[in-house]
């Protein structure tokens, strides 16, 4: 049901990307990044937080990690992660292939600046071997994703 939809998703709002589907798991950033021959900063990972009641997507750099100064700062409280039945439930998606795509219902997401040093970016697409090729900016736009920095610095 996840990859249908995020086929939906393109579908309508952009057909012209294609979903990537491997033979092989990339659901890992380490995987992400070998099966899709790019560097593992140029995964754009989703996290599922939950934030007091709120539960909201964060899509970051592969190799960033959330401040949770930052965090608190931008988004109005420390990150709490879900484990991965409440991931399911809050976004369709199994932990693996969580995207900002297709979600089962709205939730806020948020695209971290360090997406922004790469023309393109590399998310999951609703499965564990499923994934699209797209710009960062593109993303956000499709999205409705407010860009924020949360993440620790990558320099």
């Amino acid at each position: 049901m996840s990859l249908q939809s995020v086929h939906a998703f393109f579908s309508l709002r952009a057909p012209d990307i294609s979903i990537i589907e491997t033979t092989s798991s990339s659901a890992t950033v380490a995987l992400a990044a070998e099966a899709h021959g790019v560097e593992p900063a140029q995964i754009a990972k989703t996290i599922c937080v939950r934030v007091g009641k709120t539960i909201m997507l964060i899509v970051t750099s592969g190799i960033a990690r959330l401040d949770n100064k930052k965090f608190r700062d931008v988004l109005g409280g420390k990150p709490r992660m879900l484990d991965a039945e409440e991931v399911v439930a809050a976004t369709g998606h199994p932990v693996g292939g969580v995207c900002p795509f297709g979600l089962i219902c709205e939730l806020p997401i948020y695209c971290d600046t360090s997406l922004r040093r790469f023309g393109e970016v590399v998310p999951a697409a609703g499965a564990i071997n499923a994934a699209v090729r797209i710009s960062p900016d593109r993303m956000a736009e499709l999205v409705d994703a407010r860009w924020v920095d949360v993440c620790q610095s990558l320099a």
